[in-house]
């Protein structure tokens, strides 16, 4: 695999209609990128408009959300030709990374691809190379799905350029990467308080550890005071699903990208996990042999009650 050399973050604009559009009828009206060179930090930027087959009129509702009139679409390019003025302001795609903000941007990319037939081996490299960048901040930040400009202000960022213009949708992404990527504190703090501190007083500038610490040991504890080592099948199905909010909750702090978390923090939560896919290994197990018992071994559980004793 090349070496990745550049990063580039897109997003199209598309037709729309407060009467509401299916997705695929949503055609793009225009593709706005950042290209950021990895090795000298150099941003260059594209957009373009997008001619549509279709021929009625932008609708109100949708110039006043894009600020896309049809005076910019009449002498625009079909979606073919600024694809591949896209491919070629990209370079290299093997050396590319491609983000946007919700995978919609790909399937975008996809569906009028597929409608001017053109190969899908011209997006392949795209597809190989795609990363959801929401997907991931929800996942290990924000843990809903925020828009660009709400991401932003998680880090006290407010929103650079024009909304609604896909260049500067794709450089306010960016921006958002790079803050994930480099202020690797100010993004744990951020899941601290979205995950696991979530509608709690919390002094984030005290020690963390400690109160993690009392934390998780009050949400173990809970856990193993419903716990039994002989339970009925749907009993032991609950627990899988409450075993796994807690997992994910704090599953976070084994990635420990900004090394605040200590050893002790970190057992906790291994031992949590570790013990949830013995506890889906053995419901999975019962479940296959048409058991409607279940019983838990001691050494599934006995690590996590020592230490939450």
């Amino acid at each position: 695999m090349a070496d990745v050399k550049q990063f580039i973050f897109f997003d199209f604009e598309m037709l729309c209609s407060k009467q509401g559009m299916s997705f695929a009828s949503m055609e793009s009206i225009r593709l706005g990128a950042v290209k950021y060179d990895v090795e000298t930090k150099v941003i260059s930027t594209f957009d373009r408009y997008i001619k549509p087959k279709q021929t009625e009129p932008i609708s109100e509702f949708c110039k006043n959300l894009t600020k896309i009139e049809d005076h910019h679409l009449e002498n625009a390019d079909h979606f073919p030709v600024v694809l591949q003025a896209f491919l070629s302001w990209v370079g290299s795609q093997n050396e590319a990374r491609f983000f946007s903000w919700s995978s919609n941007d790909l399937t975008r990319l996809e569906l009028d691809a597929s409608s001017h037939d053109i190969p899908q081996r011209t997006i392949s490299n795209i597809k190989n190379n795609y990363i959801d960048f929401q997907e991931i901040f929800t996942k290990r930040v924000s843990k809903t799905n925020l828009s660009v400009e709400n991401a932003l202000a998680l880090y006290g960022l407010s929103f650079q350029g024009e909304k609604h213009n896909p260049m500067f949708d794709a450089y306010n992404t960016m921006r958002i990467y790079h803050a994930f990527c480099e202020d690797l504190e100010k993004s744990d703090l951020i899941m601290l308080k979205r995950f696991i501190f979530e509608n709690i007083k919390i002094d984030l500038n005290s020690n963390i550890n400690l109160q993690l610490k009392y934390f998780i040991k009050r949400d173990l504890q809970d856990l193993f005071k419903e716990i039994s080592i002989i339970s009925n099948i749907r009993y032991a199905r609950k627990l899988v699903k409450r075993t796994s909010k807690l997992v994910k909750k704090y599953e976070n702090i084994l990635l420990n990208r900004s090394k605040l978390f200590n050893e002790e923090i970190i057992l906790y939560v291994q031992l949590l996990v570790q013990f949830y896919h013995d506890l889906v290994h053995s419901y999975n197990k019962h479940f296959s042999y048409g058991c409607k018992i279940i019983i838990l071994h001691e050494h599934m559980t006995s690590p996590l009650q020592h230490l939450t004793a």
